[in-house]
């Protein structure tokens, strides 16, 4: 969503993240894994504003699944449980924007679905350092595991 990769974000760039998350799908699709896109729409409004579109880069690829999320999570009400448990998917890796509000809360949903789940550290941002920080330190070691996009590549293959 280009209005939201615009933002300005902390310790990384929108355009940063952006590229890093591009880079982990290709590498998880080369593993078999599933890529999931998350697009938000605010509710009630008749009309998005402009940029609420996936970024032109983030264009899915054939077995890719897109969702549209109305809360700060991307599973309340998206079906993505039931998408990710029917094609047996056990672990969810989580980057984007921003990580103390959409990524930490679909984190802790996914941990109490039972799932075990990956935070990738450098995929993500907030809008303020310190809030990404205290997620990555503090969070999300209690929710998952932390690494960093080139740990996870090396992991994948």
């Amino acid at each position: 969503m280009p209005r939201i990769i615009a933002l300005p974000t902390e310790p990384y760039s929108g355009t940063e993240v952006l590229t890093r998350c591009l880079t982990l799908a290709t590498a998880v699709r080369a593993a078999g894994g599933l890529v999931v896109f998350v697009r938000v729409e605010r509710p009630g409004v008749e009309e998005q504003p402009p940029g609420s579109e996936l970024a032109p880069e983030c264009a899915p690829e054939s077995g890719d699944v897109q969702i549209v999320k109305h809360t700060l999570g991307a599973f309340h009400q998206t079906g993505l449980d039931d998408v990710l448990r029917s094609r047996g998917v056990q672990t969810v890796v989580l980057g984007g924007l921003v990580t103390n509000f959409g990524v930490e809360s679909t984190g802790r949903v996914a941990d109490e679905h039972d799932y075990s789940v990956v935070f990738v550290s450098d995929a993500m941002a907030g809008l303020h350092g310190h809030a990404h920080e205290f997620a990555v330190d503090y969070v999300f070691p209690r929710l998952g595991a932390v690494c960093t996009s080139d740990e996870l590549l090396g992991v994948l293959g």
